[in-house]
């Protein structure tokens, strides 16, 4: 069982119960901020966004099978008040607690299931290389992305290409995303960007960010762009496992080499993870 599946083992067997972020990382086996990565990058969520909404919809079910005490089900829920509860359930809904009571039925809302991992398959990689690199000195559009939904990301890409070539100091050909800045709630920066050499003619409209000296294991892959998503799972599930202490909290980012092409997807990229030295 990989990391992001022993979190939502534990996630699912403790709902009723109160728990913390670092409780559901100590049995993945990773740090807060890894696990808050590998839960994005796999399921599209935050990992303490999914418990939430987990728990409002076996609360909307509760209710809607006529629970007599709102207050008990918000307590179940992991709330402290009636209004907080109402607050959340509404966000989640667009109904309140009364109206789904009343209603006698929890078919019209969008209820969250169980992740299941089943139909992204892990994949066969090579073994990383380890390499030595930066400083890194990169230039271009930063986003920030929250709850772990980075689905806009593909039209972050539409945005930044016309940048590439155009811009001074660039070393050609190469381009990257990095992810960096996030937070426990699943809230993450990511920049598109290119490598320059200097940063005193990079344009105003794009943002810069300096990467230390770091090493890295490297994973190459030759596929379709569209499958990185699997990629980022093997290596949650493969590699991660028996080398969590030499990981290191620091920015890790996907690079796209010469031959990727941006329009078709094809032409590979790499997977570059932080390592202690």
């Amino acid at each position: 069982m990989d990391p992001v599946q022993k979190a939502i083992w534990f996630v699912e067997g403790h709902l009723g119960e109160p728990f913390s972020l670092e409780d559901v990382a100590d049995v993945a086996g990773l740090s807060r901020f890894y696990l808050v990565r590998a839960f994005g990058q796999v399921t599209g969520r935050s990992v303490m966004r999914y418990v939430r909404a987990r728990r409002l919809t076996e609360a909307a079910r509760v209710l809607a099978g006529g629970a007599p005490d709102i207050l008990s089900v918000a307590f179940d829920a992991g709330y402290g008040s009636h209004e907080a509860f109402t607050r959340a359930f509404r966000d989640q809904f667009g109904k309140t607690p009364e109206q789904v009571r009343g209603q006698g039925c929890a078919q019209s809302l969008e209820l969250v299931e169980p992740l299941s991992l089943d139909e992204l398959t892990a994949i066969k990689l090579a073994d990383p290389v380890y390499v030595d690199r930066g400083p890194l000195l990169l230039a271009g559009l930063l986003e920030q992305y929250r709850d772990g939904d980075m689905s806009a990301i593909p039209n972050q890409w539409q945005r930044f290409a016309p940048w590439l070539g155009h811009v001074p100091h660039q070393v050609p050909y190469v381009s990257y995303g990095v992810v960096f800045n996030g937070d426990d709630e699943g809230t993450t920066d990511y920049l598109t960007a290119m490598e320059v050499t200097d940063f005193s003619d990079v344009p105003g409209p794009l943002a810069r960010l300096r990467l230390g000296a770091q090493r890295y294991a490297v994973w190459r892959y030759p596929g379709h762009i569209s499958e990185i998503r699997a990629v980022w799972r093997t290596i949650w599930a493969d590699w991660v496992p028996g080398r969590v202490k030499t990981l290191a909290d620091a920015p890790f980012f996907e690079r796209y080499p010469a031959e990727f092409d941006p329009l078709s997807g094809e032409g590979g990229f790499e997977i570059w993870l932080p390592v202690a030295s």
